[in-house]
């Protein structure tokens, strides 16, 4: 009876971190990082006692909800830093970041409000020293503009962020012809290449 006692109390416990895992990347993704834990535990249907058993800070629990988006964005500079051609992996990296921004609130909110821990900056710092030494490469190689900074990629994902659409499809077919226009304007030397369908978005006038 005890060791089935304790495996209920085990198996609820891994419960309740799954609901505060899962509560926490909705809330953070869609209301940042200043979200209370109290409505993060209301949403989760625990005590906020419970969140803190589980996570001793936000940070923890932001880090542990962002895991994904924190290995992604990680993942995408270094294939583009494996690319023999430094200004196809320049490319490949807009590409991929600007289309997992537009369909992904998460990744959004990992970029947008990163808190400042130790732990987070030291992970946006390896993928910032990674994004600087592909930027460096690309300029070499002559393939990116001499005067590009990794503030320019930032300026790109703002205007990505601005995409309203009907759809996460749509969105990301949206943010795809972006990339396109983006890539034309970092490359030291443009040629005019077909850009992706355009997409029909609402449009407001005045």
């Amino acid at each position: 009876m005890t060791a089935q006692v304790g495996t209920k109390l085990r198996s609820d416990a891994r419960d309740n971190r799954m609901r505060i895992v899962a509560a926490a990347h909705l809330a953070f993704a869609t209301g940042g990082a200043d979200v209370p834990i109290r409505e993060i535990a209301r949403r989760a249907e625990v005590g906020v006692a419970t969140v803190y058993r589980h996570f001793p800070s936000k940070e923890a629990l932001f880090t542990e909800a962002f895991a994904e988006q924190m290995a992604t964005c990680s993942a995408v500079v270094q294939e583009g830093l494996a690319e023999p051609d430094p200004w196809r992996g320049f490319c490949l990296v807009i590409e991929k970041l600007l289309e997992m921004h537009a369909r992904d609130q998460g990744f959004r909110a990992y970029i947008e409000h990163l808190p400042q821990t130790a732990d987070l900056a030291a992970d946006r710092d390896r993928a910032l020293r990674m994004l600087l030494e592909l930027v460096r490469r690309a300029k070499e190689a002559g393939g990116l503009r001499p005067e590009i900074v990794v503030e320019d990629i930032a300026l790109a994902m703002m205007a990505n962020d601005g995409i309203r659409a009907e759809s996460p499809e749509m969105r990301a077919a949206a943010s795809r012809r972006l990339a396109a226009l983006m890539i034309q304007s970092f490359r030291a030397t443009p040629v005019p290449s077909p850009l992706p369908p355009a997409v029909r978005l609402p449009l407001s006038a005045g």
